[in-house]
């Protein structure tokens, strides 16, 4: 009774503090962030003798405004007030050592929100950083964000999917680097001069996949023509059900990365990989989150449901049509999804209107998913050349490959006197490139996929400009 009791404590003042982003700090924080973006150059640092650069004397005044709003706002987070210490003291050491490559390894070391998933916690962070699929330099960001973590979701992480570094968040509110396509908040994207031994946390922000997610799928069931069951409908139009299906997806997908026969780096940061493989590993951490969910939705949790046609809708509609045709390993395994489901006639594209069989849809997704299972377990005893190429086969096997491609060749193609690693320059950028329904259904999707630059859930249910 009194963990009960001490429970239903924590979460009301949760519920009842005050929202960061409506203190006049917050105001001042991100207006001094803004102004002093501008003069870093990629790296994070400033160039005091660039054109448009600031006086010294001015980029320490509003380094302090950032520093001064941070502990103006600190009282509000008690949770963070290691994180807020360190953080002051990297910004003030940042300033007094002239502006270099900015490190905040200290304030990143004491910011630790997996230790706290307590549902609806606000965190504010404030990192000289990059921000995946957004903006490339290391600049200074602030965000305000909110723990995701209802109880279904910390029960299923304690009982079925361990991940004690995930963290499911939402926006508040953010700085310029954020208006953008990013969805993460990572530690491996902030500048620190050397990398920790590990990292302790990973954010995903389940608002903007959601968002997102709604916006290109309601667009494109209404150019597909396609017929949705009632309770997915539903489910497209309920911003805080989608945002419940990536919250979970995304937790089961994490955990895979490190789990099942790995013949390679899950990660892939210190392997050079032709792109396909980096595609086939996200496409296998995704179809492993589909096929949970199906077991989830035998086990009567109604989110199962949910993540399934959240990952089928995602991969199939949004990814093969979003971002460059340059090595789009997510791409790819969207176009393969599709097309694995097209050859078993789960969908069918006839009349200019998309159809599927929903009640074969889990049982052929889980078969595609045991082929790269199958390949992933063979690959265990291949040399690395060899295994690459099989997953080049399996990827060929239903996407066709660009004509000029030296690899679709086969080996006696390629220099093979070359480390594996080299061969990877005789990938083409678009080694599979996008079929007919795609080159199509990208034209008619190219400014709803702009138009979620940035969005967040207040954008959800406004129409794409």
């Amino acid at each position: 009774m009194t963990e009960i009791l001490e429970h239903a404590t924590a979460t009301d003042a949760i519920a009842t503090a005050p929202r960061v982003v409506e203190h006049p700090a917050w105001t001042e924080l991100k207006s001094a962030v803004e102004e002093f973006r501008p003069w870093q150059s990629k790296d994070g640092s400033i160039d005091f003798g660039a054109e448009g650069a600031p006086s010294a004397g001015s980029a320490e005044a509003t380094i302090e405004r950032v520093a001064t709003a941070v502990e103006r706002l600190s009282p509000l987070l008690p949770h963070d007030a290691a994180y807020h210490r360190a953080l002051v003291a990297d910004l003030r050491r940042w300033a007094a050592d002239g502006f270099g490559v900015p490190d905040f390894l200290d304030s990143l070391l004491a910011f630790q929100p997996a230790r706290d998933r307590a549902d609806g916690l606000q965190h504010l962070v404030v990192f000289a950083m990059y921000t995946q699929n957004g903006n490339p330099d290391r600049n200074l960001e602030a965000v305000v964000l909110r723990m995701v973590w209802p109880a279904w979701l910390a029960d299923l992480e304690a009982t079925r999917y361990d991940n004690p570094l995930f963290c499911g968040i939402t926006f508040e509110d953010f700085t310029s680097g954020y208006d953008t396509n990013s969805a993460v908040l990572f530690p491996e994207t902030i500048a620190v001069r050397e990398a920790p031994e590990r990292f302790s946390w990973g954010g995903i922000f389940c608002d903007r996949e959601a968002a997102r997610f709604r916006r290109v799928t309601e667009a494109s069931v209404d150019l597909l023509g396609l017929e949705l069951p009632d309770d997915i409908r539903e489910m497209i139009g309920d911003q805080k059900r989608c945002e419940e299906a990536f919250v979970l997806w995304d937790m089961v997908h994490d955990r895979t990365h490190s789990h099942g026969d790995l013949p390679f780096d899950p990660f892939m940061i210190k392997q050079r990989q032709p792109f396909w493989m980096y595609g086939l590993e996200e496409l296998r951490c995704d179809l492993t989150a589909f096929k949970e969910a199906v077991k989830l939705e035998a086990d009567g949790f109604g989110q199962g449901r949910d993540v399934q046609f959240a990952v089928l809708f995602d991969r199939m509609f949004r990814f093969p049509v979003t971002g460059e045709r340059v090595r789009n390993y997510d791409g790819l395994g969207g176009q393969l999804l599709f097309a694995y489901l097209h050859k078993h006639d789960v969908v069918r594209w006839t009349d200019n209107t998309l159809k599927i069989d929903w009640d074969r849809a889990p049982e052929v997704t889980n078969a595609l998913c045991g082929e790269i299972e199958q390949l992933y377990r063979d690959g265990i005893d291949r040399p690395k050349l060899v295994h690459w190429f099989a997953a080049y086969d399996l990827v060929a096997s239903y996407l066709a490959p660009h004509p000029g491609s030296r690899w679709a060749k086969g080996p006696d193609a390629l220099d093979l006197s070359q480390p594996p690693r080299k061969l990877v320059d005789d990938v083409l950028p678009d080694e599979f490139p996008l079929s007919m329904f795609y080159e199509a259904l990208s034209k008619k999707l190219k400014h709803v996929i702009a138009s979620t630059r940035g969005i967040t859930a207040a954008d959800a249910g406004r129409a794409a400009a």
